[in-house]
């Protein structure tokens, strides 16, 4: 079995790292401390965990290599302005936009675009950074070095949020798991809750949408795309080529995991459709200590990153997964009163959606 190099040595990395084990794939997360000497890349598959990984000199010599899955897909996605053009090239819908170039474009683009505005770093800026909401009549407050380098969109007054996340392989074959949904909050994914068949309409209607998307790039692998719901339509939010904090719960809610689904797609293994066998919830933790009592609730499956906790960052996240939605929201209860306050709301919201 051929050994996968992944650009950057976070928890997606760890993730598909655990993933390949079993399957007794050699998965080699790089950070910046590595080696070239050390390990042996040459022959190997690279993929990334995210879209901007560090710069080195082992890195470089990755992301020039020949067995680079996506290398050419990872710079129209990484940046929003290609992002979105590729959506409007391929005739997706997503939010109107425009590029931000000068600082006398906000009365035009309030005028074009509503009196809210959300204006976007056009690369990084995940889990809220780089991000700002700008009402009519607000003093415009955004750093000088956004002009050139954001886009501006409508603000969309959504029923919902959701995401996809599917893979596609070398022969153009694709799967996917059932649509997620999820909160945020400040801008980062607090909790998840997937439900099979919950709506075929939208879930069709996502499939076809990221199956153009990944058939336009000629894309291997695992992406994700979050939408907005807006009665029985979707609006794209954004795409991710890459495994993605919202499929987290297929770690113990389905057959295969994204994370081996990711590695079976860059590998040319067999992909047959994850069967999704029950609802799943998946807890995000932020920003949050270790409670050992978390694991006296039956239905906890923790994954634990490991790093240091603080404000605002990704620690872990807790799956729950059973076929009886009455024994998830019990497990929730439970939970409730193991987590800092502010969990509270997001817990009310995934009983409410279970």
């Amino acid at each position: 079995m051929r050994s996968v190099f992944v650009l950057g040595n976070g928890q997606l990395g760890r993730m598909l790292r655990q993933a390949g084990e079993p399957l007794g794939i050699h998965v080699y997360p790089v950070g910046l401390d590595v080696e070239p000497a050390s390990i042996p890349y040459q022959n190997s598959v690279i993929t990334a965990e995210i879209e901007r990984w560090p710069e080195t000199q082992f890195t470089q010599i990755l992301a020039s290599h020949p067995q680079f899955v996506n290398r050419d897909v990872f710079p129209i996605i990484a940046d929003r302005l290609t992002q979105k053009q590729l959506l409007d090239e391929l005739k997706l819908p997503t939010a109107k936009w425009f590029a931000v170039k000068n600082q006398y474009d906000w009365p035009s683009f309030f005028e074009k675009l509503g009196d809210l505005l959300i204006v976007k770093r056009r690369s990084g800026g995940y889990d809220g950074r780089g991000q700002w909401r700008l009402s009519v009549g607000d003093d415009i407050t955004v750093p000088n070095d956004v002009y050139e380098n954001a886009i501006v969109e409508q603000a969309i007054p959504f029923e919902k949020e959701v995401s996809l996340v599917g893979a596609r392989n070398a022969k153009g074959e694709t799967v996917f798991y059932p649509l997620t949904n999820n909160l945020h909050q400040d801008g980062i994914l607090k909790m998840s809750v997937a439900i099979p068949c919950e709506n075929e309409t939208l879930q069709i209607s996502a499939e076809q949408m990221l199956a153009k998307i990944m058939h336009k790039l000629n894309y291997v692998g695992v992406m994700a795309m979050e939408c907005f719901v807006i009665g029985d339509s979707l609006l794209i939010n954004e795409l991710a080529p890459r495994v993605h904090n919202s499929g987290h719960w297929t770690q113990n809610g389905a057959s295969i995991s994204q994370f081996e689904l990711h590695l079976r797609a860059i590998l040319d293994l067999p992909l047959p459709k994850p069967d999704v066998f029950c609802p799943s919830v998946m807890v995000n933790l932020i920003g949050t200590e270790f409670n050992i009592n978390w694991l006296a609730v039956d239905l906890v499956h923790l994954h634990w990153y490991e790093k240091e906790v603080r404000v605002g960052r990704k620690v872990g996240h807790i799956n729950l997964s059973h076929q009886h939605r009455q024994k998830l929201i019990e497990a929730l209860n439970q939970l409730d009163s193991m987590l800092p306050a502010e969990y509270g709301s997001p817990i009310e919201w995934a009983k409410q959606k279970l």
